[in-house]
């Protein structure tokens, strides 16, 4: 089974993230899951972090101040050298945002709110797959 050296959820809403470490933390596959409301504060702490780590970061697409798809911009300027898997956790049911999340290459999945155990471990195994 893979395992994530942490795991960040971003998202403004503090409700979300409670919700989602709390399932995230009976599935095992990390010791330290990190809260972000905003996607600016990753940004900067993804430099205090050693590129060789792994990390899964749930990303909701829809916040103020750095939206979802400004953050997957930045991020690949800031940090093409990283390898962390980034996955989609979105309210939207638009088409056009699945299709524009997937012209991303370092977006490695995309999910419907709310997350779910059968949502995490489904997307467990597509990166046991991969």
């Amino acid at each position: 089974m893979i395992y994530f050296d942490t795991i960040f959820l971003v998202d403004d809403d503090p409700i979300n993230n409670l919700i989602n470490k709390r399932l995230l933390g009976k599935v095992q596959i990390t010791n330290n899951i990190v809260e972000f409301l905003e996607a600016e504060e990753v940004l900067d702490k993804l430099n205090d972090i050693d590129p060789n780590q792994s990390i899964l970061i749930f990303l909701d697409i829809n916040m103020p101040v750095l939206n979802g798809w400004e953050f997957l911009g930045k991020y690949q300027e800031m940090y093409a050298d990283r390898s962390d898997k980034i996955v989609i956790l979105s309210s939207s049911i638009d088409y056009q945002d699945r299709f524009k999340a997937q012209g991303f290459k370092i977006v490695s999945g995309f999910l419907e709110k709310p997350l779910t155990l059968e949502k995490i471990k489904s997307l467990i195994e597509t990166f046991d797959q991969t």
